[in-house]
């Protein structure tokens, strides 16, 4: 793949990632843990994080998030995780995302991108589950700026590319 495209690539998901950073950062512990209609801040961000890295995975069968998260969001039921994760213990798994998120773009190759990603999710190619996951980030990204500007009227701004680099 044209090294090119994998930093335009990079630039736009990195912003995903650097957004939902953002988010995750500039939440006050008043609204970090406390329900809002059907959802808690908290639990959007690690159900993002979740999916982060479970696409970014090398195949659905060998995925195991790190400690302390488990599996439930593959969870037919809708299980819950055990315990509200800490801020802390998301931003270290943010980390954890952005760095299999870069790897998974570096590696990519013409043939690679093309080929079906398999059973992480069925009928798009790893090119395209890359812009599904960078839409997802984003979109809960946003869910979450909603929430701090309704919940606080304030929100980290717009991130227009990662400062990141993608050999970094």
């Amino acid at each position: 793949m044209i090294d090119s495209w994998k930093a335009i690539i990079w630039q736009q998901f990195g912003a995903s990632i650097d957004t939902l950073e953002n988010a995750i950062r500039a939440c006050p512990e008043d609204v970090w843990g406390n329900r809002v209609d059907w959802y808690e801040f908290w639990y959007l961000a690690s159900h993002t994080l979740f999916w982060l890295d479970f696409y970014m995975a090398n195949s659905r069968e060998s995925f195991a998030p790190p400690a302390p998260f488990g599996l439930e969001e593959l969870d037919p039921e809708g299980a819950l995780p055990p315990r509200v994760y800490t801020k802390d213990e998301l931003l270290t798994y943010l980390e954890h995302g952005r760095r299999k998120c870069r790897i998974a773009i570096q590696a990519l190759t013409n043939e690679t991108a093309h080929q079906l990603c398999g059973t992480k999710r069925p009928g798009l190619t790893n090119a395209e589950l890359l812009l599904y996951t960078m839409r997802h980030v984003q979109h809960h990204a946003a869910q979450l700026n909603l929430i701090l500007r309704q919940r606080t009227n304030s929100a980290p701004g717009w991130v227009s590319q990662t400062k990141e680099k993608l050999g970094e």
